[in-house]
């Protein structure tokens, strides 16, 4: 099986910031728009499917003697 490139999600990330500013511009013809919607749906989907897998992983480690322990998480509020 060939293995798929695949970039750290940060890396992903910042990518797909900087090609939604671009297309906010307007300043793209329909068709370079086009080709960079395609590449941030891409670039959509394999952040999806990293933070789904860091999901699965975060959820086997709270896993303790087969069941769930489910803890609450709290953050703090600079109101």
């Amino acid at each position: 099986m060939a293995s798929k490139k695949t970039f750290p999600f940060e890396q992903s990330l910042a990518k797909l910031e900087g090609l939604v500013e671009k297309m906010e511009t307007g300043d793209l013809s329909l068709e370079h728009s086009l080709k960079t919607f395609e590449e941030g749906i891409k670039l959509t989907r394999e952040c999806q499917q990293a933070l789904k897998q860091a999901e699965q992983k975060v959820n086997l480690l709270m896993e303790k003697n087969g069941q769930m322990e489910i803890s609450t998480f709290e953050t703090s509020t600079d109101d």
